[in-house]
C-alpha cells in the first residue's frame, strides 16, 4: 500500500497542464501606475496555470473584470511580464481560472496558499490513508472457541484399551468441524491519528492536485439537465483525464447525482466527505467555489482540545 500511494503522488512535481496558463511570473505589475498585489509580487506557474501571488491571503475570493481588484485586460489576456521559475509548496496565494460545464469563463479565484499550496509530504499521505483504511474496515470476522462450537461433549471412546490417542471431546481444534484456537475476533480495527495529521494530509492532498494541474475550480456544479450525455460530452473535452472527482460545497443537486450515478470513472462528494484517499483516486479533482469556500473555512478553524 505504501508504494500505492507513492505512485499516486508521485507525478506531483512532474505532470504539466493541458489548458490554462502557459507562463510564469515573479515581478512588479504596475497597471496605470498602481501595484495590483500589495506586495508588488506575483508569480504564475507553468504546470498549475495559476497565478501565485506572495502576499498571504488566508481566505478565498473571486476576481473578475467587475471586482476591480484586477484590471480587466489582465483578466481576458492573462498576459505575463516576467517570467521566472515557482517552487511549490512556499505557502503562496493561487489564482486559478473559474469556468463551468459550459467552458466559460467566470473569473479568476484565490487560494489560500496555507491550504493549496503546502509542501509535498508523502510519509503524511501514506499515515493518513493507513488511518482511513484501518478506520472504514468492518472488523465483523469471528470464529468459535471450544466452549461456542456445536457437538457433543461425550467423550468418544475409553482412555485406554483400544490403542488409539487420549480424547475427551470431538469438538477440538484438530478435529473436522471442531473450534478455532486463537481465530479472529470481532474488533475495530482503528488507531488514533492526530487531527492536525488528518487535516496536514488534506492539505498536502489538495496542493499535489494543484501543482499537477489537476485541479479545477467551477462556478457552481448546477447541470441544466439530468442527462449523462451532457456529462460525458463535457468528459470528453477533458486532456489526460481518466477518473474525476466533483466535490460541491452542500448537498449535491439532484441533476448533477442523476447525471453521474451511471459513470463508474466520474464520482460526486460533498465537501463535507472530502478526503485523502478519494483524492488519490480520481486523477482529476472538480470543486465548486462554495466547496473551495467551505474547506478552507473548515481548514483554518482552530482544533478543539
Amino acid at each position: 500500500m505504501y508504494r500505492t500511494v507513492l505512485k499516486l503522488l508521485s507525478r506531483s512535481r512532474n505532470s504539466g497542464v493541458s489548458a490554462g496558463i502557459g507562463f510564469d511570473v515573479r515581478a512588479s505589475m504596475m497597471i496605470g501606475g498602481e501595484d495590483l498585489t500589495g506586495s508588488g509580487k506575483v508569480a504564475i506557474n507553468p504546470k498549475v496555470g495559476s497565478l501565485f501571488l506572495n502576499n498571504r491571503m488566508f481566505s478565498t475570493s473571486i476576481l473578475t473584470p467587475d471586482s476591480g481588484d484586477f484590471s480587466s485586460h489582465l483578466l481576458k489576456s492573462k498576459q505575463a511580464v516576467i517570467s521566472s521559475d515557482h517552487t511549490q509548496g512556499l505557502c503562496q496565494d493561487l489564482v486559478i481560472p473559474m469556468t463551468n460545464f459550459l467552458l466559460e469563463d467566470k473569473g479568476l479565484m484565490v487560494l489560500a496558499g496555507d491550504v493549496f499550496d503546502v509542501p509535498i509530504r508523502k510519509d503524511i499521505i501514506h499515515r493518513v490513508v493507513r488511518w482511513q483504511l484501518a478506520k472504514r474496515q468492518q472488523g465483523t470476522h469471528s470464529t468459535k472457541t471450544i466452549s461456542e462450537v456445536s457437538g457433543t461433549g461425550r467423550k468418544p471412546y475409553p482412555q485406554k484399551g483400544t490403542g488409539r490417542a487420549r480424547h475427551g471431546t470431538l469438538r477440538g481444534p484438530q478435529f473436522r468441524g471442531g473450534a478455532t484456537m486463537h481465530g479472529p475476533n470481532p474488533r475495530s480495527h482503528a488507531f488514533k491519528l492526530n487531527k492536525k495529521v488528518r487535516r496536514l494530509g488534506l492539505k498536502i492532498a489538495l496542493s499535489a492536485r494543484a501543482a499537477e494541474g489537476k485541479l479545477l475550480v467551477f462556478d457552481d456544479l448546477k447541470m441544466p439537465t439530468h442527462k449523462t450525455k451532457n456529462v460525458v460530452n463535457w468528459y470528453n473535452q477533458m486532456n489526460e483525464c481518466k477518473k474525476l472527482l466533483l466535490v460541491d460545497g452542500g448537498p449535491i443537486e439532484e441533476n448533477l447525482k442523476r447525471a453521474t450515478q451511471n459513470l463508474h470513472y466520474v464520482n460526486v462528494l460533498p465537501s463535507i466527505g472530502l478526503n485523502v484517499y478519494s483524492i488519490l483516486l480520481h486523477d482529476t479533482l472538480v470543486m465548486s467555489r462554495d466547496a473551495v469556500d467551505r474547506v478552507v473555512e473548515r481548514m483554518h478553524t482552530p482544533i478543539n482540545r
